[in-house]
């Protein structure tokens, strides 16, 4: 269902201007001006959520989103927003991801979508659910370790211990919630116990199938910015709402009610769209001008680049996440991220943090085509280096036979 173009009239903006607008959205415009706990949860009330992933190279990939918007940013932060505080929590939202724990009531439709679903798939897995319960109530928080049942039973994505295939029933379901972690390793506890009940007491505020639909449209846009209506992983985790021509339907409801707006940008056939209490920041950016340079590592995660096509339309940058290629098949490297500076990505990182030594590995560097590095460049990169430097918690860094002999990197700072 094609979207209707005799309704209000669409907003066209250059090239740049859509670059300079998604990064402001994004708070990389410019980086790092957030502080604090008060900060993160100011980031991640704008885009609704930010993904989590267990993989650790030199950080996990919450941390590496937070660590490019946050001054000084450090991992304790996050895990007291959600451990200690209360005000974040572990759910399902674009995946794995990290939200406001008072979003709790909206996701009411997920997890029951989820109790119908294993109901019908999971049979041998259920019937553990009560011992699991019980197990929780008597001794407190619990991770999978603690229980000592070795069955093994089928699941997503391979054959796994049934106590953890149970846990994650229960956790999707919402019966239980993520006490705190022990590096990758939840630990689970009555959701009762975590959550205030106010906020377990409040009915799902979308009454209705198109209300949530408007609801959860409306939050996934306000996640990216700016966003293509073709179908993509950046679609990803709205119950009922997968196909294309739903998600087209109420874009055009959306449009005639004023609350999106599309957006044509220069040299891109096909329209963008936005929320439309989004616009005074991209009138905003329109007038604004550059006074400071400044870079940043993006996560391979990060709700800027969710839409690859995207990001390789506006910026003329083509992002693969390699971590689960074979080596011989990877291009750059295992856990690689991108290089921003001012409205551009000059350049690829990748590196490795070895935690026994404190140890930052810088392992490569790559310029993207036509980079040619200027002082004001340098020294925001030299900035950059330096706060990941604090991110990382590294007491010294070693950098590689490669980085050490190729001339145009020998401004990388040491600690």
């Amino acid at each position: 269902m094609a979207i209707s173009k005799s309704l209000l009239p669409h907003i066209s903006i250059s090239n740049k201007t859509a670059r300079r607008f998604m990064l402001a959205h994004h708070n990389l415009w410019p980086p790092r001006k957030l502080t604090g706990k008060k900060g993160i949860l100011q980031l991640i009330e704008r885009l609704g959520c930010i993904q989590f992933d267990t993989i650790n190279a030199m950080g996990r990939n919450a941390d590496l989103v937070l660590q490019s918007r946050i001054k000084n940013y450090s991992p304790d932060k996050l895990n007291e927003l959600l451990y200690k505080d209360r005000s974040l929590l572990d759910g399902w939202d674009k995946m794995a991801s990290i939200y406001l724990s008072t979003d709790w009531p909206y996701f009411k439709r997920r997890r029951t979508h989820s109790k119908k679903h294993h109901h019908m798939r999971f049979e041998e897995t259920l019937s553990m659910l009560p011992e699991i319960m019980k197990q929780i109530k008597k001794n407190g928080p619990m991770s999978s370790i603690e229980f000592e049942d070795d069955r093994r039973a089928d699941w997503y994505w391979s054959e796994t211990r049934l106590v953890r295939a149970a846990l994650e029933v229960l956790y999707s379901r919402g019966t239980l919630g993520i006490h705190h972690r022990v590096n990758t390793r939840r630990v689970f506890d009555k959701i009762e116990n975590l959550l205030p009940k106010e906020i377990l007491k409040t009915p799902d505020p979308n009454k209705t199938e198109t209300a949530y639909r408007k609801w959860h449209l409306l939050r996934r846009l306000g996640g990216m910015g700016l966003a293509s209506a073709k179908s993509g992983e950046y679609w990803l985790g709205m119950t009922n709402f997968r196909k294309a021509n739903d998600r087209r339907e109420m874009l055009e409801k959306l449009i005639q009610s004023g609350e999106v707006r599309q957006v044509k940008v220069e040299d891109l056939e096909e329209p963008l769209y936005m929320r439309a209490v989004d616009q005074p920041l991209l009138d905003k950016i329109t007038r604004a001008r550059v006074t400071q340079s400044h870079a940043s590592f993006i996560a391979p995660l990060d709700n800027l680049i969710w839409n690859r096509k995207l990001i390789h339309s506006l910026f003329d940058f083509y992002y693969v996440w390699e971590v689960y290629k074979p080596a011989a098949q990877r291009l750059y490297g295992y856990y690689v991220l991108p290089v921003l500076y001012q409205d551009r990505f000059v350049a690829r990182i990748n590196s490795k943090m070895d935690r026994k030594t404190n140890t930052l590995h810088i392992l490569n560097w790559w310029w993207e085509k036509d980079i040619s590095p200027d002082e004001e460049m340098k020294l925001a990169l030299v900035e950059c280096f330096e706060q990941f430097y604090t991110f990382t918690n590294a007491t010294q860094v070693e950098f590689s036979v490669e980085i050490q002999g190729n001339k145009s990197l020998q401004w990388m700072p040491t600690i």
